[in-house]
């Protein structure tokens, strides 16, 4: 049995909440530079120009990369044989007050949806737990804006609908959105499980870095070509750019089920990742 310390676990997240929010992920500014270089429109190329420059100066002033610092969501795999002192749920939202506060980043959460008062200092959080073997802890930060957030879609397609109906929903979902999730995008799509996990598996699959293992390499190949052939660009003003990458997580289901779940994530799709 291995002993991690509540305030361990503080720190681990107040730090990962502002690296997350300073420091676009590598996979990510890869993509940007890579699109930036195949992009054919003077006005998209452009803008992948500023969406760099932007993640550079975040980075070397240590300033957020988008003023829109998201609702926090929390992953954590737990090791089975670790034990953890104090309440875990408190520890991880004291670490995101705490980064939060020290970062000078936006406070974004109300305390209830319909009343809409502020909470003041971005939590609680959003948490997912799984129990894996051995004993260490992996906690993944992830601040996701609503401007992306808001345009996530799920749908129960009939088993019938197959791949192509997969491909029709997802195109679907980011032609309805737009420009508003502020593209280039990260997309993710959750195949399978119920309702309620397939949108979390949607979720986990723009937590990845792009480039991840898939059960479905080509799947996620077809939809990307066919996401950017929307002509969408760019902040939604056109060009080659409109998906950086496609991540797709799966699970079984039931027979008479398709559940597939979309959840987009902006040109600034940010992340942390740290182990105790």
């Amino acid at each position: 049995m291995r002993i991690i310390q509540a305030e361990d676990i503080t720190r681990a997240v107040a730090t990962a909440v502002i690296e997350a929010n300073t420091v676009l992920p590598p996979d990510i500014c890869q993509a940007l530079k890579q699109a930036y270089e195949k992009e054919r429109m003077p006005r998209a190329r452009y803008l992948l120009q500023v969406l760099l420059e932007n993640a550079e100066i975040a980075k070397k002033e240590g300033l957020a990369l988008c003023q829109d610092t998201g609702m926090t969501v929390v992953d954590i795999m737990i090791g089975q044989e670790v034990h953890i002192t104090g309440d875990l749920r408190e520890a991880v939202n004291e670490g995101i007050r705490v980064g939060y506060h020290q970062g000078h980043f936006r406070a974004s959460v109300v305390k209830d949806p319909l009343i809409r008062v502020n909470t003041g200092d971005n939590t609680p959080c959003i948490m997912h737990t799984e129990i894996v073997p051995g004993d260490k802890m992996r906690i993944t930060v992830f601040p996701k804006g609503a401007g992306s957030e808001n345009m996530a879609r799920a749908a129960m397609l009939k088993p019938g609908a197959g791949e192509q109906g997969i491909i029709d929903f997802v195109l679907e979902t980011v032609e309805i959105a737009g420009g508003n999730p502020c593209p280039p995008l990260v997309v993710g799509v959750g195949i399978g499980g119920n309702m309620e996990l397939a949108c979390y598996l949607a979720k986990k699959a723009i937590m990845k870095p792009l480039g991840a293992s898939s059960p479905y390499p080509e799947l996620q190949r077809k939809l990307l070509e066919s996401i950017n052939k929307t002509g969408i660009g760019p902040q939604g003003l056109g060009g080659d750019t409109t998906a950086l990458g496609v991540n797709i997580e799966s699970y079984p289901t039931h027979i008479a089920s398709l559940p597939v779940a979309v959840n987009l994530g902006c040109h600034s799709t940010r992340r942390c990742t740290l182990e105790l």
